[in-house]
């Protein structure tokens, strides 16, 4: 089964999820803020996507860090940063089991999962 991951309240997380439910399409929500995030789901998604795309550093979240935090990142620190905020990974994120994608386009979901 396909997983979102994202937060309830995103207005992108609740457009991807509503292109979803509209497209007939099963999936599960996986919210950060109610269900975590493990350390192994990050090294997962690490291993299948370039981390400098999952970290968003155009976020609020992103802004509040330290000029020290977000200095001389490595997949390590990256891992440490969105594991410790959440909100700092790109969403929604769907995981379809064969491919992960960032972000939601209407025209990209289209294209890749029907």
């Amino acid at each position: 089964m396909q997983t979102l991951y994202g937060i309830k309240n995103c207005d992108t997380v609740k457009k991807a999820r509503q292109w979803l439910d509209k497209s007939g399409i099963v999936y599960r929500f996986h919210d950060f803020r109610v269900d975590g995030l493990t350390q192994a789901q990050l090294i997962d998604f690490t291993a299948r996507k370039d981390w400098g795309l999952l970290l968003n550093r155009s976020s609020t979240s992103w802004r509040q860090l330290s000029a020290e935090q977000q200095a001389d990142l490595t997949l390590e620190k990256a891992i440490a940063l969105m594991l410790s905020a959440p909100t700092l990974i790109k969403r929604p994120l769907l995981d379809t089991g064969d491919q992960l994608i960032i972000g939601f386009k209407a025209d990209h979901y289209q294209t890749e999962l029907l």
